[in-house]
Order: structure tokens, then sequence, then C-alpha cells
């Protein structure tokens, strides 16, 4: 527990060392948000605003994770990697959208290739993995699922899924932040108690690289904790591609190596609202000539539109979620 704690503290220090020192910088390179013109007219306001913040809390997970995750690399190391690389293309299609003064950024094929291929090396390894497998944990029985070799493509569809799915999410001042601190918050107690029950059997070195996750995963609850002094309403930066994409990354692995994917679409209901919304929206219109089903989506800006004030809309969508993992772990610890 001191460790995580512990953890938790010099990523949320970190990050409020880096936030006064990459704020101005943005600003100088003139590293601006770059608002949709179909977006909300409220959004216009924050044109200009320094995106890429990802970037500070990223260095804040990488060396709190380094400082005091290693000891189980087996899966702490594919999960840094994992997540930097989402990080590098969201920090690519940053970088063409602050260089170009267009919010387009990469084009669709060149996102959904790189997305691919990432999420292929992280299924290959999670298959290929002693401590992880072809098999998932069935919350309801408590046994488990083996998919066999069809493990790796359903992990690339969940892994593209929801890096996706926070990226849709991140679209109000702290949303996709608070959200994804909830749920890091929650996978660090199910590490813990996984790392304990694995280490009382006799399965040192898994218990040791689960405990190790319960680490990364207090890593980005301090960083994204202290993102939030510069994130929350009114935003003074944003994470930008370069950090949701990388936390859609954090949110994969975090499901994967716990193998607690059958319970994400519940911990992470608020990112399935989000993605689910979209396509909703897009099919609705296709289909019904121009009728749409939200004022605007992804569902966050359905709210807005109706009049919820994006503080309020960012405070439900983080109970929501609290009260989603926290049923969740319940299911997890309830006696079989």
């Amino acid at each position: 527990m001191f460790t995580y704690l512990l953890t938790a503290l010099v990523a949320f220090a970190l990050m409020l060392v880096l936030g006064p020192i990459l704020i101005p910088l943005l600003h100088r390179l003139k590293f601006g948000q770059v608002e949709r013109e179909e977006g909300p007219a409220s959004h216009k306001q924050k044109q200009g605003t320094p995106t890429m913040g990802g970037i500070a809390f990223l260095i804040a997970i990488l060396i709190a994770t380094l400082l005091f995750g290693m000891s189980g690399m087996e899966f702490t190391l594919p999960a840094l990697l994992a997540t930097f690389a989402f990080g590098l293309v969201g920090f690519l299609d940053d970088f063409i959208k602050v260089k170009l003064r267009r919010n387009l950024g990469l084009r669709a094929y060149q996102k959904i290739i790189a997305q691919l291929g990432i999420s292929f090396v992280i299924a290959f390894w999670a298959y290929r993995s002693p401590f992880i497998g072809s098999t998932l944990y069935l919350p309801f029985s408590g046994g488990s699922w083996d998919l066999g070799v069809w493990y790796i493509p359903a992990m690339m569809f969940v892994i593209i899924a929801e890096v996706n799915a926070v990226n849709l999410t991140d679209g109000l001042d702290g949303l996709s932040s608070s959200v994804t601190l909830v749920y890091a918050l929650a996978m660090a107690v199910m590490f813990s108690i996984l790392g304990r029950s694995a280490t009382a059997l006799g399965e040192v070195l898994y218990g040791v690289n689960l405990e190790s996750m319960a680490i990364f995963s207090m890593a980005v609850v301090g960083a994204l904790l202290g993102f939030l002094r510069y994130n929350c309403y009114p935003a003074r930066v944003f994470m930008g591609d370069t950090g949701s994409l990388a936390l859609g990354g954090v949110v994969s692995v975090l499901a994967i190596c716990s193998r607690s994917v059958l319970l994400l679409p519940v911990m992470g209901i608020c990112f399935v609202g989000s993605a689910v919304s979209v396509v909703l929206q897009v099919g609705s219109y296709k289909l019904r000539h121009g009728k749409r089903i939200f004022k605007m989506a992804p569902l966050h800006h359905h709210f807005e539109l109706s009049g919820m004030h994006e503080a309020r809309i960012v405070t439900m969508y983080t109970i929501v979620t609290a009260v989603c993992c926290a049923a969740c772990l319940v299911l997890f610890l309830m006696p079989r």
C-alpha cells in the first residue's frame, strides 16, 4: 500500500512541476487547439488553448512506473510500450493539426493501419504470455473462458474500439481525464487483490507482475490527478490525441493484463456511451435520410446542447464511472 500511494504522489508531483513548464512552451510553439467547425458554438472560445498536454502526464507515468514498478517487467514494460505507441500516433495526429492549422490530422486509413499494427502486437504478446494466454475471467461464475486462437482478433477489436472510445470521450474539459482516473484507481485495487491472491497460492512471479501493474495504475491515477489541475474547467491545456489515444492504450492494457475484458463495458460505460452514440448517430443519419437521434454526438455534446454545463456533465460521468467500477469490484470480490 505504501508503494502504491508513493507512486501516485510522485506522479502527481511530477505533473505539477511539468505543467508550468509545458504550457508556456506550447504557447510559444503556437500548438493551439483547432476546434471543429461543426462542434458546439460554445467551444469556439477554446480555439487556441494549448493542446498536446498529454505529453506531460505520459512523462509522469513513465518516471513513476520506472521508479517503483519495474520489479514485474513482464507486464509493466509492455504496458508502457503500448501506452507510448498509441501516444505516438496521437502526437503525429496533433502535430499535423497544429502545423497545418486544421482539425483533420492523420488520414483515417493512416490511423487505422497504425492502430491495427499496435493492437496486433499487444494481442499477440498477451496470447503468448504465460501469465495471460487466451482465457478471459468470467465475472458471474468466477471461471474462465478460453478463446483459443480467436483471442487475438477479439483483443484487437477490444483495443481499437477502446482507444477510439476514449478519444471520443475527450470532448469536454477534464472529462476523459476524470473518467480514466476512476477506472485506473479501480484497476489498481483489482491488480492488488489479484497479486496478493497469486502470491498466496505460490505463484510468486505472477503475483509480482500483478502488483507492478497496480503500481502502473497508481502512476496513471497520480499523473491524471495532477493533469486535472490544468485540464479541469476552464482548461488551461488539453491532452490532445497524444493523451487520449495513450489513455485508450492504458485502459485496454489494464483490462487485458487483468483478464477482465468482459468487465470493461461496465467499468468503462462512459467510454462505451461515447462510441455507441456516434455509431447510432451516423447510422440514423444515413439510414433515416438525415434524421438524428441526438442533438450532437458523442453523447456528452448532446447533454451540453440540452443545457447542462460541461462541468456538471464531467461530474455526472465521473460518478457513473465510480459507481459502475465499484459494482464490478463487488462482483469480483464476491465469494463463490
